[in-house]
């Protein structure tokens, strides 16, 4: 198989979202890591009833929000959870740390290695335009990355098909030209059920989904995308 282009996934994948827990202890001492879990996790749940309340409208759900939006009122939730004090400074710093999350270390050499493989590279992302931007220009990636595709235009959030078919709205190849990498597991499947390539980033060193099919790669870290490409059979395209 080909492949031409190499789409990343953004919250988890490049950037790391746990690296907010860092601020949030220094706001909220002793739970900084509760914080930063369970404002995740509340953030994709939400996109999830978003888009699974209203998947086949023509414009999008109906209920559609943006990502920053929803990152917001996550944290919101993820306070009155664990019933802290919900300042507006409070909320306000947090919600700028998120807009610049520290990308993972690696990142950035890795994806000069394979633009200078001639590969198409781009992000795929629920995260609003103005969000990627941001996180982006903060971590030094704009030089390599081609694009930036955000579920924005569609109202219609990951693992919709219609998110995943995003990709070839910019990109002229076909599905199993794109190596899509993500650390969401379910990103991972979902982006397998579409029939792109994929290779699954664990970080965390978790057990794949139990429901099939397994993403096509795996591996500890962006580094590990480079073996995929380069020392597991997969043809590089000139």
């Amino acid at each position: 198989m080909t492949i031409k282009a190499v789409v990343f996934d953004a919250y988890g994948t490049l950037f790391d979202v746990y690296s907010i827990q860092v601020l949030a202890e220094e706001l909220y001492p002793s739970h900084g890591a509760d914080i930063s879990v369970k404002w995740r996790d509340k953030q994709i749940e939400y996109t999830r009833l978003i888009t699974q309340s209203d998947p086949h409208s023509p414009s999008g759900s109906q209920y559609f929000r943006p990502f920053w939006e929803l990152t917001r009122l996550s944290l919101e939730y993820t306070l009155d959870r664990l019933k802290l004090n919900r300042q507006s400074g409070q909320v306000e710093k947090l919600m700028q740390q998120y807009a610049h999350l520290r990308p993972f270390s690696e990142n950035l050499a890795v994806l000069q290695k394979i633009k200078a493989m001639g590969l198409t590279t781009a992000i795929l992302s629920n995260g609003s335009m103005d969000m990627l931007n941001s996180a982006v220009k903060s971590a030094g990636m704009a030089d390599v990355l081609d694009h930036l595709i955000s579920v924005d235009s569609i109202r219609l959030f990951k693992t919709s098909p219609e998110s995943y078919g995003l990709v070839q709205q910019f990109i002229a190849v076909n599905k199993e030209e794109v190596l899509f990498v993500s650390s969401n597991a379910w990103d991972a499947l979902g982006a397998t059920w579409f029939g792109f390539t994929t290779h699954w980033v664990n970080r965390q060193g978790l057990p794949f989904e139990a429901l099939s099919p397994q993403p096509d790669f795996s591996g500890p870290d962006l580094n590990s995308v480079l073996d995929s490409l380069v020392s597991r059979a997969i043809l590089v395209s000139s």
